[in-house]
């Protein structure tokens, strides 16, 4: 397996998702931060507080950075400042921006609080909230070298940069040696890479692709992910009132249960059908020269192997937290119907208790509202107006980087947000001040169980 093949093995390698994959492929160790909207707002807003990036101690001292050492001070008698400079790129900058001479530094009489300033306000002015900095160390020559990139969370990049390193949703702050990461996934496949090569060997590799590397139907996935979870946590089922925090469940479930169960079902199944591509499936001799005529003669069958991958990925996500959500409100025994059209084909998610109800003109009618399920908004979150009408909508998301004013612009509408509870007061996001913003434990509590009676 090649240096940078498992770095780049479904993108094109140009623009920003080159600029990620290089640094990949030669940096020695990676810094990734996910930006807190203070490690924002410095570049967004005049007369801030902070100003730069801010560095916890355990990485200021982890010794990838230069050393900090103490600056000379007028006044001998005042705390001590500590700081190191250094010098940065950053590709993504214009003009003399490129090139910047950063500073890290520690003013002792704040505690451990620690910035790293000088910093191309550019790449940073514009970024979605849970944004990402990367930095990436290596040596040029007798130099060490720091390239930076921003990555924003909503950009095809940040899928990229997670899907790379193996980043899980919790995700706050590490460092990361490529070439371990790389050893990690070459491990992963080599046992399944014996036994690929001992059936295609055997002649019976169409067999064992389906027996062993099948990637199972969306629903089915989605249920092993949340027996999983009901496992590890030792719940006999998803009921969302006696679970202390629902939203966040379903964010594990989705976003990290499920999502490293796909990766490797997704692993073992390009496999498969690669060698299938390559080398057929019926056993033979071929030389070296043949395979790599092979490989030339197959290339667009390859790309699209790979782009097909990457839909996949994409795909399967929506529908899958739909799944989730259908589980835990038949878990709390919450009546529902799910996908049922309504007036001009609209067709939303689910209507709780029922399409009759909330049709049936009575007071009551009321009560009942519209659920939405979407794991990523991006802009797809105007595509509920239409479902809307008269009728209350609730539109449930695991996704981090909303920006404010377009939290704003879905009030204007009549839109109320459920997030899972950790991202309400998260410092990376930007829910938290927003009255039609409620964690999934409040809608619980305060919209359903209140009318459930009414309901059943």
């Amino acid at each position: 397996m090649s240096e940078q093949g498992i770095f780049d093995f479904d993108e094109d390698g140009g623009g920003q998702a080159g600029l990620l994959t290089d640094l990949l492929s030669r940096a020695e160790r990676v810094l990734v931060k996910k930006l807190s909207n203070n490690d924002r707002d410095w570049a967004r807003y005049a007369n801030k507080h902070q100003a730069g990036v801010y560095i916890p101690a355990e990485q200021r001292e982890g010794g990838f950075f230069p050393p900090l050492e103490v600056k000379a001070r007028k006044d001998p008698d005042s705390a001590p400042i500590r700081e190191a400079w250094f010098d940065t790129l950053w590709p993504q900058a214009s003009g003399d921006a490129q090139a910047k001479r950063t500073r890290i530094v520690h003013y002792t009489s704040k505690g451990p609080e620690t910035h790293m300033t000088r910093l191309p306000k550019e790449c940073f002015e514009h970024l979605s909230p849970a944004s990402f900095l990367m930095m990436g160390r290596y040596r040029q020559g007798e130099d060490t070298v720091y390239e930076c990139l921003t990555i924003d969370s909503a950009s095809e990049e940040a899928d990229l940069l997670l899907l790379q390193l193996d980043i899980t949703p919790d995700f706050l702050i590490g460092e990361f040696e490529p070439a371990e990461v790389r050893a990690k996934e070459q491990d992963r496949v080599l046992d399944f890479a014996e036994e690929l090569i001992a059936a295609w060997k055997a002649g019976t590799i169409v067999e064992f692709g389906l027996a062993r590397a099948a990637m199972p139907k969306t629903e089915e996935l989605a249920g092993l992910a949340r027996d999983r979870y009901l496992e590890i946590y030792g719940l006999n089922s998803l009921d969302p009132f006696a679970i202390e925090r629902p939203g966040d469940a379903l964010r594990e479930i989705s976003r990290s249960i499920e999502w490293d169960m796909f990766r490797d079902f997704q692993r073992r199944e390009r496999a498969v059908e690669l060698v299938r591509i390559v080398l057929g499936d019926a056993p033979r001799d071929m030389t070296i020269a043949e395979i790599i005529r092979q490989l030339i003669n197959e290339l667009p069958r390859i790309d699209a192997l790979m782009l097909s991958a990457s839909q996949q990925r994409k795909s399967r996500a929506g529908y899958s937290y739909e799944h989730h959500i259908e589980a835990m409100l038949s878990g709390g025994k919450i009546p529902f119907e799910k996908q049922v059209v309504i007036e001009a084909k609209k067709r939303p998610d689910f209507i709780l208790p029922s399409l009759a109800f909330i049709s049936s003109g009575e007071v009551i009618a009321a009560t009942g509202l519209i659920l939405s399920a979407k794991t990523t908004l991006r802009e797809r979150w105007k595509q509920v107006e239409r479902e809307k009408g008269e009728r209350r909508l609730y539109l449930t998301t695991v996704d981090e980087n909303i920006a404010g004013n377009a939290i704003q612009d879905m009030a204007g509408i009549g839109v109320q947000l459920v997030i899972p509870e950790s991202l309400m007061d998260a410092k990376e996001t930007e829910y938290a001040g927003h009255a039609n913003v409620l964690t999934f434990r409040r809608f619980c509590d305060e919209v359903i169980l209140p009318n459930l009676k009414v309901w059943v």
